[in-house]
């Protein structure tokens, strides 16, 4: 199907936002050997452009009639993932992988979850659908990253540590074993969480203590 210069191929690779997270993602996907076919960003000014060499073709709701399309969501907005994933339930979603992330064979991953460069996931974790443990971040054994969740750069969670459903865990943050921050919370940059955080709280910190609740 031709629409806008471009063919809609069955089963493309299709990565959905073209900002830094994508590029990222593209990366990692070339690094996989299974590149991106063409990029999707309901940003019109983005239309017609390329983000490392790949097209942006147009918005995501072209995916509501492509044909078996591949999809990997590369947005970091973990609600924004969300919403996206829910509208669409008849892609397929890609896990991305980068090759030098060391993930060991005992973790499950969910659907379109990404582990991007040199992260570590250990024995008998649990990576949700459509999260991101991007770049350094290490998720240790037997600890649970909900479906949305971001843990960011560089960031730690000790063995059986857990972050619920949408939880950004900022960049160089840490969990300690046996702490749980409840869904759609954010854990600051730099933050030590000692003690378990409600759901959709900030907290920040060392140790992180929660400052504010977040709207439903």
């Amino acid at each position: 199907m031709e629409e806008r210069g471009f063919v809609r191929t069955p089963g493309a690779r299709i990565v959905v936002g073209a900002g830094g997270h994508a590029k990222v993602v593209i990366a990692a996907l070339e690094a996989m050997g299974s590149p991106a076919d063409v990029v999707l960003d309901d940003n019109r000014a983005r239309w017609g452009s390329a983000l490392l060499g790949v097209p942006v073709v147009g918005g995501s709701e072209l995916l509501a009639a492509w044909d078996a399309p591949r999809v990997v969501i590369a947005i970091g907005s973990n609600a924004r993932r969300k919403r996206i994933a829910e509208a669409y339930p008849h892609a397929s979603w890609i896990t991305v992988v980068h090759p030098s992330a060391i993930v060991h064979r005992s973790v499950k991953l969910g659907e379109g979850a990404m582990v991007i460069w040199r992260a570590v996931i250990e024995p008998d974790a649990v990576i949700g659908a459509h999260a991101i443990v991007n770049s350094g971040a290490i998720v240790c054994h037997d600890s649970t990253v909900g479906a949305y969740a971001h843990v960011s750069v560089t960031s730690v969670m000790a063995g059986n540590a857990h972050v619920g459903e949408g939880v950004f865990l900022g960049m160089n943050a840490s969990v300690i074993g046996g702490v749980t921050v409840g869904a759609w919370s954010t854990v600051g940059a730099g933050a030590s969480v000692v003690r378990d955080v409600p759901p959709r709280s900030v907290a920040v910190g060392v140790p992180a203590r929660v400052i504010r609740s977040l709207a439903e």
